[in-house]
């Protein structure tokens, strides 16, 4: 079988403009990511630093978050989603 080479290109990868637009967290949102406006990634990265540090990921299923108060809010009222899930929920709060 023959290896494929992977293709070097000297163009570097743009971001895509839509995550990187600054977008304002709902006040729900703002009590777990900080109030100023970011970008969809960084409220990601703040959402599971959040998770992280508080030991809310499921210890047994690892995709699965488990919501203290301020999260609960965020996701609609439910205790528990899927990491999946959580984008889709936490989308809602951005504007």
């Amino acid at each position: 079988m023959a290896k494929k080479k992977a293709k070097k290109s000297g163009k570097k990868r743009k971001p895509n403009a839509a995550f990187m637009k600054p977008m304002s967290p709902s006040a729900v949102l703002a009590a777990v990511v900080g109030s100023g406006s970011m970008p969809r990634t960084e409220v990601t990265k703040k959402i599971w630093g959040y998770i992280k540090r508080n030991s809310l990921q499921d210890k047994k299923n690892r995709r699965m978050i488990n919501a203290d108060d301020k999260l609960k809010s965020v996701f609609g009222g439910k205790n528990q989603v899927s990491m999946f899930e959580m984008t889709k929920l936490v989308s809602r709060h951005l504007k």
